[in-house]
């Protein structure tokens, strides 16, 4: 049967880890007809341009450009409900002449729920990272609003629901708890997930690209096995926590006299190669990568436990050692290891020694390989990209 073209708006923060897990469903969206907006800030419209969707202009205040977010986790959740506040009237400014006929919204995009709630619109929330289980306000929420400031934000954040025109008053059910959902996430790395509410979320797993083309965590584009090379080894901390050249410097001195190994260095941006001292012959060193493709072609993965490079690595099959950087990277990188397919290193004890040591068990280790295959049986199984699109079309009654 035809499908009927509708209008699919989507919201999002300009945080390239929200950005990049939701855009191969944007992509088929708009490949199976449908018209598509994306509202979110000009610095990530390169991001989105490649999907065909038609970007709108949202501008944000989040202090994603300079990775300069509070310690205070009061004052970073405020910054999230300050940038709704700025972001309604822009999208308003849009979508009250040219409302959609669905609303998908990243799991920070405030603004998108309220909007949708006001015109009467069906929403879907797309959550690029855990979703809440039952049990969540009481095990991990209630210890926030213990800290000071919370009972400010708490209120500022129910006015703001008052004079918005959002139909949901309460902000606990505003922020945590979606009519409806997708995870772009493997089931693999949800904690409690037999205490999900599976009537709201779906677990779709990660979203990909197929090999080769555009997008992707890290970068589309394809990458070749070096002819000869014994097994590969990549090394990435993501897009934002990546200023950790003595990190670098201890993976050099870990792998960098290992000839067996085939090493893929990823720096980003705020680190220059010239830092890292001398880089052996069969070390690549890049700011970026088409993480992907190498995965597919990886033997092991020297990950920062975002929840992107979790995806793709279990995708992949690939062993894994956890090295966090911040927020829930050290929840992810637990579940990495009670899966039984990584190492967890925190970086003050991320020693040459102690990386060496750990990727020589994790490649000796039948029941780790077993593990591995065994996961990445069950997120392939998930549907993806495919399914997440075919999810929405059933919102639209397609």
């Amino acid at each position: 049967m035809p499908r009927r073209r509708a209008h699919i708006a989507m919201a999002g923060i300009p945080a390239v880890s929200h950005v990049l897990p939701s855009l191969e469903i944007i992509r088929e969206l708009v490949s199976r007809g449908h018209r598509v907006t994306y509202a979110n800030d000009p610095a990530v419209a390169g991001l989105i341009a490649p999907t065909g969707a038609e970007s709108v202009p949202c501008a944000s205040g989040l202090p994603v450009a300079d990775n300069t977010w509070p310690d205070d986790p009061i004052a970073a959740m405020e910054l999230f409900l300050d940038d709704a506040v700025r972001a309604l009237p822009q999208l308003r400014a849009f979508y009250d002449d040219d409302p959609a006929d669905l609303y998908l919204y990243d799991i920070g995009a405030y603004a998108a729920r309220a909007l949708a709630e006001s015109q009467r619109r069906p929403l879907l929330q797309l959550s690029p990272t855990l979703v809440g289980w039952e049990g969540y306000a009481e095990e991990v929420a209630a210890q926030l609003w213990q800290l000071p400031g919370a009972d400010a934000y708490r209120a500022k954040f129910a006015g703001w629901l008052a004079a918005c025109g959002a139909t949901t008053r309460d902000m606990e059910t505003f922020t945590g708890h979606p009519a409806r959902a997708l995870a772009l996430i493997p089931r693999a790395m949800q904690p409690h997930a037999d205490r999900v509410d599976t009537d709201a979320v779906t677990f779709v797993g990660t979203c990909v690209p197929p090999l080769g083309a555009e997008g992707g965590t890290g970068g589309g584009g394809g990458w070749t096995r070096p002819a000869g090379a014994g097994r590969v080894l990549l090394i990435s901390l993501g897009s934002a926590y990546t200023r950790r050249p003595e990190f670098y410097r201890q993976c050099l001195a870990a792998f960098g006299g290992r000839p067996d190994l085939h090493v893929v260095l990823q720096i980003g941006k705020y680190t220059d190669r010239a830092e890292l001292g001398e880089i052996p012959p069969h070390v690549e060193v890049h700011r970026w990568v088409p993480q992907r493709a190498i995965l597919e072609q990886a033997d092991a993965f020297v990950t920062h436990a975002g929840m992107g490079g979790c995806g793709e690595g279990l995708l992949a099959g690939v062993p894994m050692i956890a090295v966090p950087q911040a927020a829930e990277q050290f929840m992810n990188a637990d579940r990495l290891v009670e899966l039984g397919v990584a190492r967890r290193i925190d970086t003050e004890d991320a020693t040459a020694e102690a990386l060496r040591t750990a990727l020589d068990e994790l490649l000796a280790d039948p029941e780790v390989a077993r593990r591995s295959a065994s996961v990445r049986a069950e997120a392939r199984a998930e549907g993806g990209t495919l399914r997440a699109a075919d999810l929405v079309e059933e919102l639209l009654g397609h």
